[in-house]
């Protein structure tokens, strides 16, 4: 009896948490004619492929004036970074994970009767950002990087105003200014 109750004290708990409403932020479109700032944060997980840099690597993705540069977090690893120039394809995705992982969402597993089971159907979205590239050799590289949601098209719209090459065109988000033809579609 009572370790039920903690059971389902500890699932209300965690779905508490992972549906606690998160802050946003507001931003601001730049003037007509401006180049476009530097609005990507730049958080990123490497899953594969950048350069040397191990698999999983957290960090800090950033174009830096002809490069693309991968900050990590651990100071311990050094900087990945690739020539804006020698990037062939530039390709988004949409993904999503586990809202509880880690030890955590191992550990709900084991809770009784498949209630673990049920919070890893919680899921959170993220983009991901993948990049073709030649390396100085001219070998063909690809990397794969996961970023939080609906940062990889502002990140992927920065390397192409750069100079980096796409196979798939940007999308073109609507002005204010664009009215709807009379009668309009139905």
């Amino acid at each position: 009896m009572i370790r039920s109750r903690f059971a389902i004290s500890v699932m209300a708990m965690a779905l508490l948490v992972a549906l606690a409403p998160r802050p946003t932020r507001a931003q601001s479109s730049p003037p007509p004619g401006a180049p476009p700032p530097n609005t990507h944060p730049g958080r990123a997980v490497h899953i594969l492929g950048f350069a040397d840099a191990p698999k999983n690597l957290k960090g800090m993705l950033t174009v830096d004036g002809s490069l693309l540069k991968l900050q990590p977090k651990d100071k311990a690893q050094h900087e990945q970074e690739i020539p804006i120039a020698s990037i062939d394809d530039v390709l988004t995705g949409k993904d999503s994970v586990r809202a509880i992982g880690g030890t955590l969402g191992t550990i709900s597993m084991l809770g009784p009767y498949g209630s673990g089971r049920f919070l890893s159907l919680f899921r959170k979205k993220t983009s991901t950002l993948t990049v073709e590239y030649h390396d100085a050799s001219g070998a063909l590289h690809g990397a794969i990087f996961s970023l939080d949601e609906g940062q990889s098209e502002p990140l992927k719209k920065q390397l192409v105003s750069a100079g980096a090459k796409t196979s798939v065109p940007l999308e073109e988000t609507p002005t204010a200014d664009v009215k709807p033809a009379p009668g309009g579609a139905r």
